[in-house]
């Protein structure tokens, strides 16, 4: 049986071979674009069609399944599905920043939303598309047999717009992908005109001399582009990242963020179920309700805020969270004489250029050509009219036309085409008026002949052709950038943007535990009220400190050891007002015998001159704020310590502040700061206030004008004081008594704060019982009387510690 001829190969070299084929084809027939054109072979087809069906701007529309199946029959040997998608795209404004193709009925949308069904929609041709198609006939570009053999097809359009760089491309490959983005025409013009008046030193054109003129891309969607480092990078070596950003606007009286203009290729309706999604997840719980407005007149998407909510920080979140800020990779790929190429900025104009100036000395020599030859035509014919009378002699006695034509060339030295255009020249030629004519139009042709060899003569007036078309086109089809670029904006969220600011109480109870809550969830209530459940503590646990502080401040945490560490406010684990918190020990490196002892919320490290420590045993040390603004993780030394003796208190006062500590035992001592001198971090201080044995300091506080002190009891007894009652006395005196009455009866002196008539605080008992009110409840009286009974407390449960809150937000939202 005769099987045919029989090769043995090698399968692993043809597998090499044969997907190289494979993947060489899909580079070059499928996937990159032209660097010339801008155009994938698939949308190159497209256009030619459609220019060959005549459905110019002016055209009625044409069925796209007619478009397609002219372009699957003549031209693309593929599905139709991969035509009609690809035409598609080229009419949608949101994908395109120019569109080519002029489409009726439904192409999609930015929501993610596919083509209606290709007989259901209509197409024609963009007015720029023309542009891509002009002088086409006239032998501009090279032409290829169609994938039969049966037809001719463009290898390239024209394209006088610089489509690479106006419109954008994308596509993967087989091992490489193109990602191109879109820029505005205007600005692509203005580069390419600025690299024309420079050709010949073209080579000194740097990236940053174009970016001048191009400084980034704009998309059609709108948005804005973070800093140009991106962009930049890009340009100069083909590869890079820009980083959109959505035009989002916050209206603060109606509480709600406004978004405008979307990341380029970001789909709407998947933005808004990932927004959904967060605020389901409570990790947008600020967000009340969220609409989709967007209609005719543009989008609009609306974030409804709740009461209290932030926007900016609301904002940032979205952004970090969600497609409202995207990446955009570019990869700038592209077909240079059939082989991908990772092309420059520069590179990208210097080819359209090159590809221009070909198109121009290609139509001027097909222009000349035929200049010439009716020129020609138009000599032989001024020879006829000169000679009128004797040239329709011959003609007349001539027996047949070839016999016609030989005579008028051997007498009046005629070639063929000029004796051929005599005898088809028609009587009314022979007109004086018309005759006229053909003198102009000869003469119009000899300069035009003129022009057309200068100009192929003088590379120099080709590119000046160049230069002029594309000012032409920016009158034409130019507008207005789209895309905002910030110029240095940062892409990156620091940890803080996205914090909600708000007026906290950081809680530590003496087990060691943490905690913030909004002061809202504290409401005011009358002196001697039962209070609310402040925080829920174990067994043998109470709330040692309870002070107001801002998300965003830093909070220095010092110890019994006298080390400092420092964390963010927002770092400290959040809970509701019942909850147990964090055990401070898995947030901050402390020692198996260390506890915290002060803590001190600091808004800025230049706002007050020193940090003012006191411990228990009355020692007093002044050190410059400044000198803890860089705490290490694992802490710093803030005081040395004498042994037995314990860090208590730490203040921020500004350099000439008066101090009043006060004692368990009721002894209160005012004297200056201004008597301790300013220490290094290592020093131990100097003696405060003279104890009694057994006493020990229970606060120290800075003292303010028509200042008031409050002093309240373990056994929940309190009183205000004016501070003129307390003499300024030297330091390490022994000071006056501050509270009367038996300390049977009282208790020992829990806590003293310096409070003014606006203030409000929170008093927290061992039990975890929390009561809040207004300073103006609790009575004012005189140094020596005990007060009277500020909160209930339950069996054996005792005052534990005293918080003023100064925060005029919440005296506004009560």
């Amino acid at each position: 049986m005769e099987i045919g001829n029989v090769q043995q190969v090698d399968i692993e070299q043809e597998m090499r071979s044969a997907y190289l084929d494979y993947a060489m084809s899909v580079i070059v027939a499928r996937a990159l674009p032209d660097a010339r054109d801008g155009l994938k072979p698939v949308q190159r087809r497209i256009l030619y069609a459609m220019h060959e069906l005549g459905l110019r701007p002016d055209a009625p529309y044409k069925k796209s399944a007619r478009i397609v199946g002219e372009v699957l029959g003549k031209y693309h040997p593929h599905g139709d599905a991969a035509v009609y998608e690809a035409m598609a795209r080229m009419a949608q404004d949101f994908s395109l920043r120019y569109p080519l193709v002029d489409g009726q009925g439904n192409f999609g949308s930015v929501d993610g939303d596919s083509p209606a069904a290709m007989r259901y929609t209509e197409a024609r041709l963009a007015p720029i598309a023309l542009e891509m198609l002009v002088d086409i006939e006239a032998e501009t570009v090279d032409w290829t047999d169609n994938f039969d053999g049966s037809l001719r097809e463009p290898a390239v359009l024209p394209a006088a717009i610089p489509n690479l760089l106006v419109n954008g491309s994308s596509g993967i490959a087989v091992g490489m992908a193109t990602s191109i983005p879109p820029h505005n025409l205007n600005e692509v013009c203005d580069a390419l005109a600025f690299l024309i008046e420079r050709w010949e030193e073209r080579d000194e054109v740097t990236t940053e001399d174009l970016m001048q003129f191009l400084p980034a891309p704009d998309f059609p969607t709108g948005g804005v582009i973070l800093g140009e480092e991106g962009a930049a990078q890009a340009y100069a070596t083909g590869r890079g990242q820009v980083v959109v950003r959505a035009q989002a606007h916050i209206e603060e009286e109606r509480r709600r963020i406004l978004i405008t203009e979307l990341p380029y290729q970001v789909n709407k309706s998947g933005l808004l179920e990932r927004i959904a999604e967060l605020v389901r997840d409570g990790r947008l719980e600020e967000i009340a309700d969220l609409r989709d407005e967007s209609d005719r007149r543009g989008m609009s998407i609306v974030v409804e805020l709740k009461r209290g909510a932030q926007p900016r920080t609301v904002l940032n979140r979205l952004f970090k969270y969600t497609p409202l800020q995207s990446t955009f990779s570019i990869q700038l790929l592209a077909l240079v004489n059939g082989e991908p190429r990772l092309l420059t900025l520069k590179r990208a104009l210097e080819l359209y250029i090159e590809h221009r100036q070909e198109v121009i000395v290609r139509r001027s020599r097909y222009e000349l050509a035929r200049a010439q030859a009716r020129a020609h035509i138009l000599e032989g014919l001024k020879v006829a009219l000169d000679h009128l009378d004797e040239v329709i002699t011959t003609i007349r006695r001539s027996p047949d036309v070839e016999t016609a034509r030989a005579r008028l060339m051997e007498r009046f030295g005629l070639t063929q085409v000029q004796a051929q255009a005599i005898l088809d020249m028609p009587l009314r030629r022979l007109a004086a008026l018309e005759r006229k004519k053909i003198e102009d139009e000869y003469e119009e042709t000899i300069r035009r002949i003129a022009y057309l060899e200068d100009l192929l003569a003088s590379p120099r007036k080709v590119l000046g052709v160049i230069r002029n078309d594309l000012i032409e086109l920016k009158k034409k089809y130019g507008d207005e950038r789209r895309t905002r670029v910030l110029p240095g904006a940062e892409a990156a969220f620091e940890e803080e943007d996205l914090v909600t600011a708000e007026e906290v109480l950081i809680s530590i109870t003496r087990r060691g535990y943490v905690k913030r809550v909004p002061v809202r969830v504290y409401r005011a209530q009358g002196r001697g009220g039962r209070g609310v459940i402040g925080m829920a503590t174990k067994d043998e646990d109470s709330v040692l400190y309870l002070f107001s502080a801002h998300t965003l401040n830093a909070l220095l945490f010092f110890t019994n050891k006298g080390k400092v560490y420092m964390e963010r406010a927002y770092q400290i684990p959040a809970g509701d007002r019942t909850a147990q918190g964090a055990l401070l020990a898995s947030i901050l490196p402390l020692e198996a015998d260390e506890r915290v002892t002060a803590a001190l919320p600091v808004p800025d490290f230049s706002a007050a001159a020193f940090l003012t420590m006191v411990t228990v045993q009355g020692r007093v040390k002044r050190t410059p704020l400044a000198e803890f603004a860089n705490v290490r993780p694992s802490g710093l030394i803030a005081l040395n310590l004498e042994p037995g003796d314990e860090l208590g208190w730490v203040r921020l006062t500004p350099g000439d502040a008066e101090l009043i500590l006060v004692t368990e035992g009721g002894q209160a001592l005012r004297f200056s700061e201004e008597t301790v001198r300013p220490m290094g971090r290592a020093a131990g201080g100097v003696n405060g206030i003279r104890l009694e044995p057994g006493d020990r300091v229970t606060s120290a506080e800075v003292v303010v004008p028509d200042g008031d002190l409050l002093v309240v009891t373990e056994r929940g007894f309190g009183k205000r004081t004016p501070l003129t009652e307390f003499p300024l006395q030297g330091r390490y005196g022994k000071g006056v008594i501050c509270i009367g009455g038996q300390e049977k009866t009282r208790g020992r002196v829990t806590a003293a704060r310096v409070v003014g008539p606006q203030d409000e605080v929170t008093l927290i008992s061992a039990e975890g019982m929390a009561l809040r009110a207004a300073v103006e409840r609790f009575p004012r009286s005189s140094r020596a009387t005990r007060g009277t009974k500020v909160m209930e407390l339950k069996g054996k449960d005792l005052l534990a510690s005293l918080a003023v809150l100064r925060t005029t937000e919440e005296a506004e939202e009560r």
